[in-house]
């Protein structure tokens, strides 16, 4: 039997609908997910394994059509990348918007040499003549190999999609051992479901002005077995912004420590204790070796 092996990367604009596909292709969720753009900050490698093939996921950021940040110029530069190392390129749109794409990607996208799909999401939302309508303003706007109407939230579409991925698979020997799910450590994992929690708690700018550092994780025992003690900072960029995020009394930070502390028990499978602090760093998101340190540039 023939193995085959191949990165598939998925990438559109923010809000879309990536990190619902990668989770539906997945059966699990390993990509955060919330109603808020600019979710997902990295591009998140996640692997799927059967014993005739391997494929290789990419999560990428939404792409920002004017970043204001040195960090979203890198959000930019990790969803660009997506489409000089792919074997199979997914370009994601959401059928409620209007068809637009900008001239950067589009001039990007006329290079690409590998099997290039077209996916049109929350089709649950659109009727049949909306859809075909716009699958001829793409057909005209793009050169890809196939266009795929799915809804990725009721998994609507997803198994064509997963054979139609099988299907055009390079032949190859796994990239990863076929006992790994992620080329992220569970640290990174931990960041991202309190990244999660304070998106769906805080709104306005402070969502997008936090990043979180896991700086303590070593398992251990308690009265009750085995437990995870999980320390991590909250950065944000303005003094007022860590006053909103402890809350009154404190109350803010403990309901997201709670929150968050639950989610990670689901993703660790084990019991944790977590602490969480608010540190201010003022501009974060513009300097340099505070954005190597988090691992937005190298």
């Amino acid at each position: 039997m023939k193995h085959k092996s191949g990165f598939v990367n998925i990438m559109g604009a923010p809000n879309v609908g990536k990190s619902t596909l990668l989770n539906a292709l997945l059966g699990e969720k390993l990509s955060i997910i919330t109603n808020k753009p600019q979710t997902t900050r990295h591009r998140i490698i996640a692997i799927v394994n059967e014993e005739d093939y391997q494929i290789v996921f990419s999560d990428t950021p939404g792409v920002i059509d004017e970043p204001g940040y040195k960090m979203q110029e890198a959000m930019n530069s990790f969803a660009y990348s997506a489409i000089s190392d792919a074997d199979i390129l997914l370009l994601m749109m959401d059928v409620t918007r209007p068809p637009v794409i900008t001239e950067a990607l589009a001039r990007k996208l006329k290079n690409v040499s590998c099997p290039f799909f077209l996916i049109l999401n929350k089709i649950d939302l659109s009727s049949p003549k909306e859809i075909s309508q716009l699958t001829d303003w793409w057909i005209d706007e793009l050169k890809v190999d196939r266009i795929i109407a799915i809804s990725a939230l009721n998994k609507v579409g997803t198994d064509e999609l997963m054979s139609l991925i099988i299907e055009h698979l390079p032949e190859g020997q796994a990239y990863y051992p076929k006992d790994q799910f992620s080329d992220r450590s569970e640290r990174f994992f931990v960041s991202e479901i309190i990244r999660e929690k304070i998106l769906e708690l805080y709104h306005q700018e402070i969502p997008y002005s936090a990043e979180v550092v896991v700086t303590e994780f070593k398992s251990g025992e308690s009265r009750k077995g085995p437990i995870v003690r999980i320390a991590a900072d909250i950065i944000v960029s303005r003094k007022t912004q860590k006053s909103i995020i402890i809350g009154k009394k404190g109350q803010g930070i403990k309901q997201l420590s709670t929150l968050s502390r639950q989610g990670i028990e689901d993703f660790l499978q084990e019991h944790v204790y977590l602490e969480l602090y608010v540190k201010v760093k003022e501009k974060w998101r513009d300097d340099e070796r505070s954005l190597k340190s988090y691992g937005y540039l190298h």
